[in-house]
């Protein structure tokens, strides 16, 4: 039997949304191989451990492993030496989000979470409450939920929990990933122009949520957040399926008690440990779904209070001489904004230092630079990471006054702000890579 295993190899394995195919390929009894630039830690030892063969590098030799099909991740591009020879000699590959689609999505109640923001920590409450309602869910999500312990499952159950990502798909299709995943249940959770590398405006991205919407059948379910312009205008270009909003109150709201309301019908209380309005908004979403599947808003709730936050979601990485250093994945300044107040809600008037490494794609372009001091006001203290950038960090942060140093030496920006820090301050690392280790040196300074 085992002769007749097909074979799938994964360019670009390392990435958590390819990383998270190979997992479930390998549960669905596939042989998975792949190769990426950079095979390291924890990607690299979470795959090994699941019995998945890497390959450092892009190598021609590759083409010996013979499989099935080459799965194509969005990091390969025209010029990669081994795609250029699967294109030569005219061999089979797919995008990851097609063959995710094609052969393992096909047959399932896909829920998909869509939204500039919160996509992996919406994605990880709808999968716990469906985890808790015993409805067993596989799901694929761009982080590790810490509930599960994993970012992707493949179960029998019928529902698929996705982060359904509005990048585009691969070198060769460039539609955003979420059309490929034909969801019954559909979460818009919010919609603002991010992406600049491959968005022109934002127009541009609500013409993909609109071809999102087209691909939801009638009988499924579109959960849009009401207070977004921007959705309202994509819902009115055509949707075929009821809408259910979040954030107004006719549909899903929530108090400052944390009291949710449906159509101004109490439902019950949210009782939980994140902070935000955010992740209020994003519950609401979740429990909207949930209800689709089957799951009662009770017990949606009941599942909140135990869920917990996804890794790199304001994760506390260390306390030192009374100094709290954490860890979030922030970026976009929206994003800064409400991680800033969210823990400026929580701590009171403590001193906040954040620390920032701009590093997306469409941070990297400077687009958004005017926005980053309004996104710090909240902060006591501003520090930043002005190395690679194409525009000049110190400008833009002008308007932040001396409470703003920029550094290009990881080094120098760690002793600025361990000299900065005192007892009872909190330190607030934001950004979407590893930002060079800085929470270990910062937090190993500090003790020193």
């Amino acid at each position: 039997m085992m002769s007749q295993q097909k074979h799938i190899h994964i360019l670009g394995i390392c990435g958590t949304f390819m990383g998270g195919i190979a997992a479930i390929a390998k549960q669905a009894g596939y042989r998975v191989t792949g190769c990426d630039a950079n095979v390291y830690p924890p990607m690299s030892t979470q795959l090994e451990a699941q019995g998945i063969e890497l390959i450092e590098g892009f190598g021609t030799e590759q083409l010996g492993l013979k499989p099935d099909t080459f799965v194509i991740g969005n990091v390969v591009s025209r010029g990669n030496p081994l795609m250029e020879e699967i294109l030569n000699r005219n061999l089979p590959y797919v995008s990851g989000p097609q063959w995710l689609a094609d052969t393992l999505l096909r047959n399932k109640w896909v829920l998909a979470v869509a939204g500039t923001h919160g996509k992996t920590t919406t994605t990880s409450m709808l999968a716990w409450i469906l985890e808790y309602a015993g409805l067993n869910p596989g799901f694929l999500i761009g982080g590790v939920p810490q509930n599960f312990g994993v970012s992707a499952r493949l179960t029998d159950s019928p529902f698929f929990v996705i982060e359904a990502d509005e990048y585009d798909t691969a070198f060769f299709d460039k539609r955003s990933k979420f059309v490929h995943y034909r969801p019954r249940t559909a979460i818009l959770n919010n919609l603002e122009f991010d992406h600049a590398d491959i968005f022109a405006d934002l127009a541009a991205i609500e013409t993909q949520f609109h071809h999102l919407l087209r691909t939801v059948p009638g009988n499924g379910l579109v959960v849009s957040n009401g207070r977004e312009e921007s959705l309202t205008r994509v819902i009115k270009r055509g949707c075929w399926t009821p809408v259910e909003k979040f954030g107004s109150n006719d549909g899903w709201n929530i108090d400052a008690d944390n009291r949710v309301t449906l159509n101004g019908v109490a439902q019950g209380m949210l009782q939980w440990e994140l902070m935000g309005e955010h992740n209020r908004m994003n519950a609401l979403a979740a429990l909207a779904a949930a209800r689709h599947a089957g799951v009662p808003i009770a017990q949606g709730l009941a599942a909140l209070a135990e869920f917990k936050n996804v890794k790199r979601r304001m994760e506390v990485r260390g306390v030192v001489n009374g100094i709290t250093v954490y860890d979030d994945f922030a970026h976009h300044p929206t994003a800064i904004d409400t991680t800033v107040a969210g823990l400026r809600h929580k701590v009171g008037n403590a001193r906040i230092l954040a620390v920032l490494e701009p590093r997306s794609n469409t941070m990297k372009l400077g687009v958004m630079k005017n926005a980053l001091p309004g996104s710090l006001k909240d902060a006591d203290e501003v520090f930043c990471y002005g190395a690679n950038l194409g525009w000049d960090a110190s400008e833009a942060l002008a308007p932040l006054g001396n409470k703003a140093l920029v550094k290009n030496n990881l080094d120098e920006l760690v002793a600025a702000i361990a000299a900065c820090a005192r007892p009872g301050d909190h330190v607030l690392v934001m950004s979407n890579g590893g930002f060079g280790g800085i929470h270990e040196k910062l937090l190993k300074r500090l003790a020193g």
